[in-house]
């Protein structure tokens, strides 16, 4: 069984955390993937650094291009990772936009994060008809699982349409905005979440954009399995650095 399957099984809420790779420094990825685990995190989210990330806020939008700056490419990620399953077991994902992907080649691309032990991908750039069409055998092929993104705007149809495409959990973005723009969660989003959890989807939901403390975690993993921080722990990270990691995870929870 997929490990992001595996660990949805959990019966706990679940904590994943998303850092840019190449950030702050070329060769921090290994490392904060293996303190992160070690602090407790259940999931990890790496993020594939790319020119014009259009859903990022500033925060992971400044990481991004520092990371391109520091030489971080698709390739480079490749071989940071190549022996990441010998000290890592939690689930690793990869997020990026489409167009490195398709550089690199769909199938290579596939076939290499299998070979590493990548779990799946979340690519918000990549339609869903798109994906179904052209794209998901060669996903089942390489047991990657695809994951998918809706917003308080995503309509009940369309939301169901992406329950039925998906075998792992559905990224639940807390609001419209970029990430990083959010500081707590008013009516509107806690409306938006108790919408979510009354449909009673096949797949669970992981909360993301807008996460920071224990209690905006709280709040997303009321009516959810878990939630993603990002924009919050780059901003650690470019203030203390790779070494204070667990630091920051105690404070969520």
């Amino acid at each position: 069984m997929n490990r992001i399957n595996q660990k949805m099984q959990e019966d706990k809420k679940l904590l994943s955390i998303y850092f840019t790779a190449g950030y702050p420094s070329l060769n921090d990825t290994v490392k904060i993937i293996q303190d992160l685990e070690a602090s407790g995190i259940d999931m990890i989210e790496i993020g594939l650094p790319f020119s014009d990330p259009l859903a990022d806020g500033p925060t992971i939008q400044n990481s991004s291009t520092a990371a391109l700056k520091n030489g971080m490419t698709t390739n480079i990620l490749f071989e940071q990772l190549k022996d990441i399953r010998k000290t890592v077991s939690i689930p690793l994902i990869l997020m990026g936009y489409f167009n490195p992907m398709l550089q690199y080649g769909v199938e290579a691309f596939c076939a290499k994060c299998q070979e590493i032990g990548i779990d799946g991908l979340i690519l918000p750039d990549l339609p869903l008809a798109v994906y179904q069409d052209e794209y998901e055998a060669i996903f089942k092929k390489h047991d990657l699982k695809n994951v998918f993104l809706i917003t308080p705007q995503t309509s009940d149809e369309r939301i169901k349409q992406i329950d039925d495409a998906s075998n792992a959990f559905i990224y639940m973005v807390s609001s419209a905005s970029v990430t990083g723009s959010k500081s707590g969660f008013g009516n509107t989003q806690e409306t938006y979440f108790e919408r979510i959890a009354s449909m009673k989807l096949n797949n669970p939901q992981i909360v993301g954009f807008g996460i920071n403390n224990a209690d905006t975690f709280n709040q997303a993993t009321k009516n959810a399995k878990g939630a993603i921080i990002g924009s919050a722990f780059i901003k650690h990270l470019t203030k203390n650095g790779v070494n204070t990691i667990s630091k920051f995870v105690s404070k969520i929870r």
